[in-house]
């Protein structure tokens, strides 16, 4: 049975190109109608593929044209159907974020990478934060905090020297950003199923913003994150280049 392959690229002119090619050779058929979705570009453009597509409840397949490509296979115009047939799937459960702003509004979102607080001015970010309406820490003094999925572990969450988790591991990182008290805490590793409340301390004087990939609420006062039940999205890796040997081998990179 011929497998049905959706073709979509990022903006650059390198991936346009191939786009092009790869849509005369194989053909030009809408994700609606496809069985598979096959992503050209890096990291970015798949976060926003897996967003864009997520009702469809296909599998994804990333080339990597671009500057970083974790969550991608490398390019190779060549026996496309075969590589997908062969290919190993990697299912990815993202987080919901709930954030209510000063305004009064409420904002949802997921994240298959991350859910990042970031303060917006010069002062400090002052947050209070819950686990499973358990306060844990009553004052976080910090430029900001986030909570990332295995499949993000190694992205913003590395870079703010947050622990890589193995894909499957049902857990999530919290991580301070440049955290000043309490001075001594550098993070939590959780159980998938935990709550998350983060409740901003004087958020007039000290403003905080609430992302989820690149999905950005501003002047939030409250932000609930939890691992979703009700959605995932499957990657597919090529068996030579799979995700969960990938990240494992990210604790032993120096």
């Amino acid at each position: 049975m011929t497998t049905r392959i959706a073709l979509v690229a990022s903006h650059g002119v390198e991936a346009q190109a191939e786009l092009d090619r790869l849509k005369q050779r194989y053909g030009d058929i809408a994700p609606d109608q496809a069985d598979v979705i096959v992503a050209l570009g890096g990291d970015g453009f798949m976060l926003r593929t897996l967003h864009r597509n997520l009702a469809l409840g296909i599998p994804v397949y990333g080339m990597k044209i671009g500057t970083i490509g974790f969550l991608l296979n490398h390019f190779d115009p060549d026996a496309l159907p075969e590589r997908i047939a062969r290919a190993q799937a990697t299912v990815l459960r993202p987080l919901s974020m709930q954030a209510h702003s000063e305004s009064g509004s409420t904002v949802e979102a997921l994240a298959f990478n991350e859910v990042s607080l970031l303060r917006q001015t010069k002062q400090a970010a002052h947050v209070r934060v819950s686990l499973n309406d358990v306060v844990k820490i009553e004052e976080l003094m910090c430029d900001g905090v986030l909570v990332a999925t295995p499949a993000g572990s190694t992205a913003y969450n590395l870079s703010a020297h947050g622990p890589i988790l193995p894909i499957g591991s049902q857990l999530l990182a919290m991580t301070p950003i440049s955290p000043f008290r309490p001075r001594r805490w550098r993070g939590a590793v959780l159980p998938s199923t935990t709550r998350i409340k983060f409740e901003i301390l004087d958020p007039y004087k000290r403003p905080v913003s609430a992302t989820a990939d690149s999905n950005e609420v501003r002047d939030v006062v409250e932000v609930v994150i939890r691992e979703s039940t009700a959605h995932t999205m499957t990657l597919l890796f090529d068996p030579e280049h799979n995700l969960e040997e990938r990240i494992l081998n990210e604790q032993f990179t120096v």
